[in-house]
């Protein structure tokens, strides 16, 4: 195995630890699952680039990368990955009330409707996981 081969595994073990310890095991198995030869390079690509590496830099700790997250995926309107990133977040502790405060400010700087629905996604994640 080549140095690049070892550092390209290297970040795949990584990613896929972080990847775990933030969206859970459960999400992580389903998506390995669902992967076929057509999304497989694609999930090694996310899995080392965006776990192995972004997830894992210093600057910003685990709370406010789940928090920007967040804050993106609602003014770009990816209403499923928000979905999964807001459960994600109050399974690791993150308050709804943190999680709203966020929505409320991505308000006046992505728009009302985008903030609106992660509004109701969050509300109905609280509700899915008995937090209310």
């Amino acid at each position: 195995m080549t140095k690049y081969e070892e550092g390209r595994e290297a970040a795949h073990a990584q990613g896929m630890k972080v990847r775990r310890e933030v969206l859970g095991d459960k999400h992580v198995d389903a998506s390995i699952e669902k992967m076929t030869p057509v999304t497989e390079k694609f999930q090694d690509f996310i899995t080392r680039t965006a776990w192995g590496d972004i997830w894992n830099r210093d600057g910003l700790d685990q709370t406010q990368r789940r928090l920007l997250t967040i804050a993106i995926l609602t003014a770009v309107g990816n209403s499923e990955e928000l979905d999964m990133h807001l459960k994600a977040a109050l399974r690791a502790g993150v308050s709804a009330d943190l999680l709203g405060e966020v929505l409320l400010h991505t308000a006046v700087y992505a728009g009302v409707p985008n903030s609106n629905h992660g509004f109701k996604l969050l509300n109905k994640a609280v509700e899915e996981l008995e937090l209310g």
